[in-house]
Formats: C-alpha cells, structure tokens, sequence
C-alpha cells in the first residue's frame, strides 16, 4: 500500500510567503553530509534561497556526486576540512553582508553556535539570542509557535524577558501584529513552589504594565489550559490567550524539547525554526528533521528579516 503524502496546508503559506521575497542568500556551514546539502539544495529547488556552500571543496563535491547532484552554478568558498574552521567562515561571510542567513550543515550545532557568539564574530546584538520553532499541526487550528526549546537550558527571569521581547518581535517581522503567548508552567496560578510559574506572574504584571507592546502575555498556564478553551472553561479560567495562542513559552529546554518531539512524533506535525537574536538569522536544523523542515527553516529565515 502506497503511503500517503502529509499534507500542510500552514506550511505551504509560509514557504509561498517567502518565495514571494525573492530568494534569500545562506551561508551554509559544512555541508559534508548527503541529508544537509540536499536540503540546501532543496531549498534552493523549492525557491526559498541561493545557498552559499562553504567547506571543503572536494568533500562537497563527492558528497554532490553521492547524491547525483550538481554544485557547479553555486559559489563555494573552500575552506579546510575542519568543521569548526568551516563554521567560523560561514559566520565571517554573514558577518562581511555576503549572505542574510547563516545554515547549520553536519557539524555539531556547538561547533556552529560557538563560532556565531565569538566575540570577534561581528554576529552579537543587544539581544540575547534565543530559538522559536513554528509548527503545522493538523489537530491545531492555526500555525503555533514554541519559545525557547534550543538555545536556552534554564532562564532565569531576565532571560525570559530577552526570549518574549525576541519571539514578539520576530512575530510581527512575520505579519502576526499581536501575538497571544501562554506561559507554560505545571499549574495555571501562581505557586511559590513552582518557580516556572512564579516568573510567568511576573512576566504577566511586566506585561500589564507595558513591557510587552504588541503581544498579549498571559499565564501561567498548564498546557491542557493553555492549548484547550474547554480544559481553561471547565477549570474556570478566563483569558483572551486561553485556546488561542500563537505562542508557548516554555520555562525550560528540556520542557520545550520534549513538547517539540511529542508535536513531531505523536501530533503529526511539521515544523521550521531558527535562532533570534543575532544578526542575521541562524538556521539551526538537526539531522533527524525532514527536508520538508529544512526548507521550512530557510523560509522563516526569510520571512524574519524586513
């Protein structure tokens, strides 16, 4: 029996979205496996953007062969067969205004996200950095975001500040002027117990008070409440956010990772990513994502930028 192709109607809008800008230009940082640079090659395929390849030329060029794929119209710039070498010369191209967007290729994501925070990498800003994933989910009604499941392990409250203020603001660069965000914690009230749900108190009274322009903040909330308008109802909880949100914020990694797998492996769904902050936008993939999320990734970086 023939599998069926899945089909992602929010995705397709997004990748539409981005072609509609034209094509982005990436630095792509060690391409040396067959599952990175066919998804370099994808995205260029599909439209979304022109891959900068950087790394070891002959390496590259077998791994085209491999996959019976030709390189010969993309620029290369060579560099030796170190990935950490690679890394730091994708980031100088990107640095130097050569690309727009910086792609992880199949090197360790440390040895691609220490050559970006380098202080000599020109790629620091004001703002911490911080990673979103926007997802596809057949069981959701609109397009849903997840806040920070990559970059941060366990912020503190002023970290999560730096995370809202980047999400929002990423947000509306995609034509979402005000962003509903839900404060994920254990509980939906605040218990000084619970430190994830102390902070997202504190981040709704900052929100209140105007730190937020542009997003409507609101938490905690535990995910069945946060994702559910019948869950917040039959728990008594009134809020614009409440069965709604474009956004979770996650209180720690390993929550946000676990919920970004469970969305993959068990919702059905499709997602993109990359890392906020910097600047220019990093395209941060893991080899086990889909080349359908590869491109999904580049498109994001697209929309993200003005």
């Amino acid at each position: 029996m023939q599998q069926q192709t899945k089909i992602f109607p929010k995705l397709d809008a997004l990748e539409a979205a981005a072609r509609s800008k034209g094509r982005l230009s990436v630095a792509v940082a060690y391409p040396c496996s067959a599952d990175s640079l066919a998804a370099a090659l994808a995205a260029r395929e599909a439209g979304v953007i022109e891959p900068i390849l950087v790394g070891p030329r002959q390496r590259i060029q077998a791994t085209a062969d491999a996959l019976k794929a030709s390189i010969a119209d993309l620029r290369l710039i060579e560099t030796e067969d170190d990935p950490i070498v690679a890394s730091r010369k994708a980031v100088a191209v990107a640095g130097a205004g050569e690309a727009n967007a910086i792609m992880k290729g199949s090197q360790h994501t440390d040895e691609l996200m220490g050559a970006v925070v380098a202080r000599d990498a020109n790629m620091r800003t004001a703002k911490r950095m911080s990673h979103v994933f926007w997802f596809d989910l057949p069981a959701y009604h609109k397009p849903l975001m997840v806040t920070d499941a990559v970059v941060n392990i366990a912020p503190a409250l002023k970290d999560k500040v730096s995370i809202l203020e980047n999400v929002i603001a990423f947000a509306h660069a995609i034509k979402l002027p005000n962003p509903k965000i839900a404060l994920l914690s254990a509980v939906e009230y605040v218990n000084p117990n619970i430190a994830s749900s102390v902070d997202a108190g504190e981040l709704v009274k900052m929100g209140k008070s105007g730190q937020f322009n542009g997003a409507i903040v609101d938490g905690p909330f535990g995910f069945d409440n946060a994702i559910s308008a019948a869950s917040a109802a039959t728990k008594g909880i009134s809020s614009p956010v409440a069965g709604d949100p474009d956004i979770l914020m996650v209180p720690s990694l390993d929550v946000g990772n676990i919920l970004y797998k469970s969305f993959i492996y068990i919702g059905g769904g499709e997602c993109a990513g990359v890392i906020l902050g910097a600047r220019v936008p990093v395209i941060l993939t893991s080899r086990s994502d889909s080349r359908r999320a590869r491109i999904a990734s580049c498109a994001l970086a697209q929309l993200s930028l003005p």
